[in-house]
């Protein structure tokens, strides 16, 4: 299940070729990747999958891939859109935004919860949730849930692991980074030191019948 500090990949913001930023991270605390880069035919993503599920796979993390396609894989991200049902795979998330949202869901396993924060990736995407909108949210997820959207300092960082996220999503923040490895580390301290003396204990608010794995 994805925790702690989770990346989200842009090539075109990132600041070197897309695969040294995601060994920069992985060197840095990493674990969690998701894939974007729809733009890129099949067989290209493909391929680039592969490389980052090589660097992965050699700290012991795991690549999922944004949209239905795993790309060879077992594990996917997929928007609040659709499709519905989600596809039965090893791993399954989904962006949500607000509780009408996470009342769809029926056999994901996490999900995303933005904007918490005003993003310069989605100028305009919101309103903000911040920490007190995220916190309401979680308290109705029935799954594990991730703040995603403008968590750029670990103070950020440990806001969102202290309303009840189970770790943070981010892209601007290792993409646009100066050293992603530097970053990465930094962000993985703060939510680190947000779960002292122990990770949060997740439970749903209200019995499911369906959500998670």
């Amino acid at each position: 299940m994805p925790s702690g500090l989770v990346v989200l990949t842009d090539r075109w913001q990132a600041t070197r070729p897309l695969v040294e930023v995601v060994a920069a991270a992985v060197a840095g605390g990493v674990r969690w990747v998701v894939l974007r880069e729809k733009d890129l035919p099949r067989a290209e993503r493909a391929a680039l999958a592969a490389d980052l599920r090589a660097i992965l796979a050699e700290a012991g993390g795991t690549l999922v891939v944004a949209g239905p396609d795993p790309l060879d894989g077992d594990a996917v991200h997929l928007p609040s859109a659709g499709p519905y049902p989600p596809p039965p795979l090893g791993l399954v998330g989904r962006s949500c935004h607000n509780p009408a949202e996470l009342a769809r869901l029926t056999i994901e396993d996490y999900v995303t919860l933005s904007p918490v924060y005003p993003t310069k990736t989605k100028p305009g995407y919101g309103p903000p949730l911040q920490p007190d909108g995220l916190a309401k949210l979680i308290e109705v997820s029935p799954v594990p849930t991730l703040a995603l959207g403008g968590i750029e300092t670990p103070a950020r960082a440990r806001a969102c692991m202290e309303a009840g996220a189970a770790g943070v999503a981010v892209l601007g923040a290792i993409m646009r980074a100066g050293d992603p490895a530097v970053t990465a580390a930094a962000l993985t301290s703060a939510l680190e030191e947000a779960a002292t003396p122990g990770p949060r204990s997740w439970q749903p608010s209200t019995p499911t019948t369906g959500a998670g794995r």
